[in-house]
């Protein structure tokens, strides 16, 4: 870094005009790193909803037994920086190609088990219900709910859990998932390619499937109407082939399709970038596309958001926000707090600026900066935050 400084509080004066403006094509990109922001531990122990990825793979790890867990611990020691991603992407390799020979004490058709052992311990760690009263995703769908919009807010998200759905639900807002009907509902690429629905009507793109997916007798990827589905892009470098297939081709292609049109805006949080698919698809768009903005806040700093990083420098219009600095317009560079833009500015900064750091990127605090200026109902809401004029 030089000795250019980045200013918070002009960026978030302009990002919270953005969030209230309801003739903006806005879409959200929510990773692993949104329920690990909610805490259902006792006292001041610290237990996240849903883990993520170091925790998942301990919790899988642990929940191994016998020959399984000496050939997870064995794959564990031959992968530089093992994690369950790496080591489901082994497993599986392996029961492609080894046959009857026998690698770590397993043959092929025993890595075919301990694949399908680990991933009923991933679905059994995400099958988790949405906490009652506020959490930040009702927060999202209270800053979606609170503005007249001209266009519908996209949701893309790489998690298989059902809480967006639980958080909609809960207060009866309508979304639409791409799939059509109730008892078994079949997926509509058509609806998706049109995008025709009312602009009240949420999208929730799954872009690595869901707890709410099965397959059909016929092979076919159907929504059952509660989570005893097993259809999910498990995370293995092996999602990559199968994201080519229906219904996650038309999903992806509506990723590429939002960041395509004109004036459009994609805020992730949550999201480390380290999806080497989703983060070259989102560089090749950016890149075709010079109107769309990436808006991407992350928890940590500068230089521990290498993956996100490499994306923002390459694509001067992907802004990412960090806990001690930013990279904008290409430019890397620590935060420096200026003047306050507005009248009791200092009522908002709160929200975003804590121990002289950055914090929208924790999905918590992002949900309810965003619930608090779009107008949305929060019960624990602080002090009225003042309007910004629109300049239109």
């Amino acid at each position: 870094m030089d000795n250019t400084s980045h200013n918070p509080d002009q960026y978030l004066f302009d990002f919270r005009h953005l969030a209230t403006h309801g003739r903006k094509k806005i879409g959200l990109l929510v990773g692993a790193g949104a329920p690990v922001s909610i805490n259902v531990g006792e006292a001041e122990q610290y237990v996240s909803l849903i883990p993520n990825v170091l925790g998942l793979t301990q919790i899988v790890r642990d929940s191994l037994q016998a020959e399984y867990k000496e050939a997870f611990l064995a794959i564990e020691k031959d992968i530089e920086n093992a994690n369950i991603e790496s080591v489901l992407s082994r497993v599986r390799a392996l029961a492609d190609v080894i046959g009857t020979s026998k690698i770590h004490g397993l043959d092929a058709t025993d890595f075919e088990v301990l694949s399908k052992k680990i991933c009923a311990s991933i679905k059994e760690v995400v099958s988790k219900p949405l906490p009652s009263g506020d959490n930040p995703y009702s927060d999202i769908v209270s800053w979606i709910n609170g503005i007249n919009r001209s266009y519908a807010v996209e949701i893309f998200t790489t998690n298989y859990d059902l809480l967006f759905e639980e958080a909609m639900e809960r207060v009866r807002s309508p979304y639409f998932d791409g799939f059509s009907g109730s008892k078994t509902g079949f997926f509509d690429p058509s609806s998706i390619a049109n995008n025709d629905l009312p602009a009240r009507w949420t999208r929730l793109w799954k872009l690595h499937g869901s707890i709410g997916w099965s397959r059909s007798p016929l092979g076919e990827i159907v929504r059952t109407p509660s989570d005893e589905g097993t259809s999910m892009v498990y995370p293995s470098h092996i999602k990559y082939d199968q994201t080519q297939s229906a219904p996650f081709s038309s999903l992806f292609e509506r990723l590429k399709n939002f960041l395509s049109e004109p004036d459009t805006i994609l805020i992730a949080c949550g999201f480390s970038f380290a999806d080497k698919h989703i983060s070259a698809k989102l560089g090749e768009c950016m890149s075709s596309n010079a109107s769309a903005a990436i808006l991407a806040f992350q928890f940590q700093n500068l230089s521990d958001e290498r993956h996100a990083a490499n994306v923002a420098l390459r694509c001067p219009n992907m802004s990412l926000y960090c806990r001690d600095g930013a990279i904008i317009n290409g430019i890397e560079a620590p935060w420096k707090l200026g003047d306050p833009p507005s009248k009791n500015w200092d009522l908002i900064r709160e929200e975003y600026w804590q121990d002289n750091k950055f914090v929208l990127g924790d999905f918590k605090k992002f949900a309810r900066f965003l619930a608090k200026s779009g107008g949305g109902k929060t019960k624990n809401a602080s002090a009225a935050l003042p309007e910004i004029a629109s300049d239109e």
